[in-house]
């Protein structure tokens, strides 16, 4: 038996079949728009700032478009739940497209961000959606085996392919040398990224479940505000998660952002570097991400977290005292850990809540989550430009390990956790009613 169970858990066929097709059309789409993403993220921060920005304005922008996004994110969350995902997952999408569309025409920083901004509320959306299908689809003892296998196996590998693809343009078709340093020799890369999200969309479109993958419920509409603060009123462990969630989701806004610039910049990394450092990100989650999965799965999620925030914490560490370009890959490979780590903390998330109330909790925190973010985002601008850019770096490694590691400590570890739905129940009656 002991073998037989082995043998199923390195079977990934046999598990990725046994899985509903909601979750596996997900898993498609995710990785469809990783590689998009992947192929521009080395170059996304200097396109915006070639065509003109402030690294100040920068910060501006990514804060608008984390602001928005939270700000929706709780009616988002009530729609999937009243809804379905599908629908909301559609407009996701089309927003997506409208930014790579803006980049595409982008002749002057303005309309660039308009993209950014695009974009992040895109990409939030549809990213809300899929999360809430990996937690209504997946049991918890499949949870982060399944989170990784579209973290590491599918969307982490495209994610990989990415940067090469994008290199690969701008080293042998643009002819760039060096850095890119007009933007014109960047923008290929968003006619390619429009064409991967339309056909995401197609995808979506025909071979999606309208169908609500949780419980059902009425078509109630209710104060979407109030039911997130209701949720947090009734669990401990609810309101510990916002401040983990917020914390969890720093790198988004300070660290990513500014990894290309600072390695160009400071570390002088060329193009092909910033793309190796991309595509050795995406390689840690490749060969990695599901045996994390599968050892989470067996003996807990939280020591195997605490490890990828370790890892993650050295690789910035690295690329702030490294002297030799060459160890940015190895800064690259560290920080997969970051993406592998963010896979788990997401399953903790979904197992401490009832199925009928995870749109409205992941929208409440996907709020609190932005809006910390986008006061980091606005402020990381200034703190490149006047403090110094290895702090925009040292500031999430504080928050890290002051805050939110105590914080996880004293969570309890969910993957045998039962949620006391009596805590809830008022909760769901009231929406049912």
């Amino acid at each position: 038996m002991e073998n037989e169970n082995k043998n199923s858990l390195l079977n990934i066929p046999a598990f990725w079949m046994k899985q509903r097709q909601d979750w596996r059309i997900t898993v498609y789409r995710t990785s469809m728009e990783r590689l998009a993403y992947k192929m521009i993220l080395p170059y996304l921060s200097l396109f915006i700032i070639l065509l003109g920005a402030t690294k100040t304005q920068y910060g501006y922008i990514t804060s608008a478009g984390l602001i928005v996004g939270g700000i929706m994110g709780p009616f988002i969350g009530q729609s999937i739940d009243r809804f379905g995902p599908k629908k909301v997952y559609l407009v996701g999408i089309y927003i997506l497209i409208g930014g790579y569309l803006a980049f595409s025409c982008a002749k002057v920083w303005q309309v660039a961000a308009l993209g950014l901004f695009m974009h992040s509320v895109g990409g939030g959306i549809s990213g809300q959606c899929c999360g809430n299908i990996c937690g209504n689809c997946l049991e918890n003892c499949d949870r982060a085996k399944g989170m990784l296998i579209c973290e590491s196996l599918a969307a982490g590998l495209l994610g990989m392919v990415g940067p090469m693809i994008s290199g690969w343009i701008l080293v042998n078709l643009m002819g760039v040398v060096g850095k890119p340093t007009d933007p014109n020799q960047i923008r290929p890369l968003f006619y390619v990224c429009t064409v991967i999200a339309i056909l995401s969309l197609i995808m979506i479109y025909t071979k999606m479940s309208f169908a609500s993958v949780g419980s059902s419920h009425s078509k109630k509409k209710t104060n979407v505000i109030k039911d997130g603060i209701k949720i947090l009123k009734a669990d401990k462990n609810c309101r510990k998660w916002v401040i983990i969630g917020a914390i969890g989701g720093m790198p988004m806004s300070l660290v990513t952002p500014y990894v290309s610039l600072f390695a160009t910049e400071a570390k002088g990394a060329s193009a092909g570097t910033l793309a190796l450092m991309t595509s050795a990100t995406a390689l840690t989650s490749v060969l990695l991400g599901y045996a994390f999965g599968i050892i989470s799965d067996k003996f807990g999620r939280k020591p195997i977290l605490f490890v990828t925030i370790g890892l993650y914490i050295a690789g910035i560490s690295l690329l702030l005292i490294t002297k030799n370009p060459t160890m940015l890959i190895l800064v690259g490979i560290l920080q997969g850990f970051q993406e592998i780590g963010a896979t788990l903390s997401a399953s903790i998330g979904q197992e401490i809540i009832t199925d009928e109330l995870r749109g409205r909790f992941m929208g409440i925190t996907r709020l609190t989550t932005a809006f910390c973010s986008a006061i980091l985002a606005a402020l990381s601008g200034n703190i490149w430009d006047k403090i110094g850019p290895q702090w925009v770096f040292i500031i999430y490694i504080v928050c890290e390990i002051c805050i939110r590691v105590p914080l996880l400590m004293s969570m309890p570890d969910t993957l045998h956790y039962e949620i006391d739905r009596a805590k809830f129940d008022a909760i769901d009656a009231e929406l049912e009613g």
